[in-house]
């Protein structure tokens, strides 16, 4: 079923193809190094040689950022837990350890992330720098957690960041785009595992509009879907629990269980909703009329499991996504403009609206630096005209000040988004020194971040 999630990656013929479809490489080479050394020698040689090189994590970005025609590294080979201490909750990994492998060995530990997004396909090392997010007005981002890195710069010198040894450093490269350099090794500050009581509820997109800001206040996490042309919305709230999961009270219950968890995130989210897309891209009048079925109103579910079990969900169907960071108290009022787009477009949208908030941290380029943040996403299906709908948000969302997602589709450039940063300047002065020449430059790069003069 091609609509559903693609085998995405390396080819036979040597090129490379993120799993959204939307972004190719044809480098001279592919390089897969097995430790730091290596990374140190492949570097060295690049220099040698005049090439430019760009790391892919799980190829998630929606955006050009690893598109090379120079040399592209892999670190699917780098997938190790270097150390694990349970009591102070310090985790030290390779970098090219995928999010869905590290969740439930911390979780064996006694430990989990303090925040996650819903997305666990990334490698730790893409999750951070592209500022990867989840939602709770009282937590912060992956990257916030980072308290070590170890780098491979420009020259293939290896630096140690940590509280101890270059605390400028790791300050500015937790979120750093692949552009300071190789990131070989990662420590997270974790915390001790905890359950997620979920209470997911359709509701009229009215009524939470009005009461949204009173949800994230009062609840951990919380995020809503709304389906265009429609007036209902998913909401979910997922508050931190002691309590255990109930046990199946026979073979036959656990079943049952495990057969409705496959029926709603595999059947209904993913193989029906991928049909459903694929017919409305054939005949898109049908869409308004579907988008009732995706979120229908059949009041609320509850239940209780691991952290990371709540926080991340399948997703399998292609689609291009775009997301923008306002302020907190701008939020709702960009959310409503919107929607109101939405109804001028040439084309009805089959993809949900999703809206989730975060707390502020320091870090230069994270996109909740400094301010409380409500995150809008919008996406559309695989194939699909998506440039009037992306800038009509984009537009919307210049007038609060928003900051895209640095992943995800969107139209601004090095000169449109330094204002947006307020430590912008802190980041270009940190990427001068770390790769002066511009080893780690793209054309991406060159346009979100300007060009290195070498």
């Amino acid at each position: 079923m091609s609509f559903l999630w693609p085998n995405s990656g390396f080819q036979n013929d040597g090129t490379w193809t993120n799993w959204a479809g939307n972004q190719s490489a044809k480098p001279v080479r592919i390089e897969r190094p097995r430790n730091e050394n290596e990374i140190v020698n492949l570097v060295k040689a690049a220099t040698e040689q005049n090439r430019r090189v760009r790391v892919v994590g799980a190829g998630h970005s929606f955006t050009g950022l690893v598109v090379t025609d120079d040399v592209l590294v892999t670190l699917d080979d780098m997938t190790s837990v270097v150390s694990l201490e349970r009591d102070s909750g310090r985790v030290k990994v390779e970098s090219g350890i995928r999010l869905f492998n590290l969740n439930p060995l911390l979780d064996a530990a006694g430990l989990a992330m303090p925040n996650l997004g819903d997305i666990a396909y990334q490698s730790i090392a893409g999750a951070i720098s592209t500022s990867t997010h989840g939602t709770g007005l009282k937590f912060q981002s992956i990257a916030a957690g980072v308290i070590g890195l170890r780098i491979v710069t420009g020259d293939g010198s290896v630096i140690e960041c940590n509280e101890d040894k270059n605390p400028e450093i790791l300050h500015v490269a937790r979120v750093g785009l692949g552009a300071l350099g190789i990131v070989t090794e990662v420590t997270l500050q974790c915390v001790p595992s905890f359950n997620l009581h979920a209470v997911e509820e359709v509701v009229n997109i009215d009524d939470l509009l009005a009461t949204f800001d009173d949800h994230i206040q009062n609840t951990d996490h919380t995020e809503f879907f709304w389906m265009p042309h429609t007036t209902n919305a998913l909401l979910k709230r997922n508050t931190r629990t002691s309590e255990a999961p109930p046990k199946p009270k026979d073979f036959k219950q656990a079943i049952k269980r495990k057969w409705k968890k496959f029926k709603n995130e595999e059947l209904l989210q993913n193989v029906a909703f991928g049909a459903m897309n694929y017919l409305g891209r054939i005949q898109p009048a049908l869409i308004p009329k579907m988008n009732s079925f995706v979120v229908p109103d059949v009041g609320s579910a509850s239940y209780i499991t691991t952290s990371y079990e709540v926080f991340a969900s399948e997703r399998r169907v292609r689609f291009y996504e775009m997301e923008y960071a306002v302020p907190r108290k701008n939020g709702i009022e960009a959310f409503r403009k919107v929607r109101e787009l939405i109804d001028t477009l040439d084309h009805p949208i089959s993809f949900p609206i999703e809206v989730r908030v975060l707390g502020p941290d320091d870090i230069p380029l994270s996109t909740a630096s400094e301010q409380e943040t409500i995150y809008i996403a919008v996406h559309v299906f695989f194939g699909t005209p998506y440039e009037e709908y992306f800038r009509g948000v984009e537009s919307i969302m210049d007038e609060f000040g928003g900051r895209p997602h640095w992943g995800k589709l969107h139209f601004q450039n090095a000169e449109t988004l330094r204002n947006k940063y307020p430590n912008w300047d802190k980041f270009q002065e940190t990427r001068a020194n770390l790769d002066p020449h511009g080893r780690f430059t793209n054309n991406e790069l060159d346009r979100v971040l300007g060009a290195i003069e070498s």
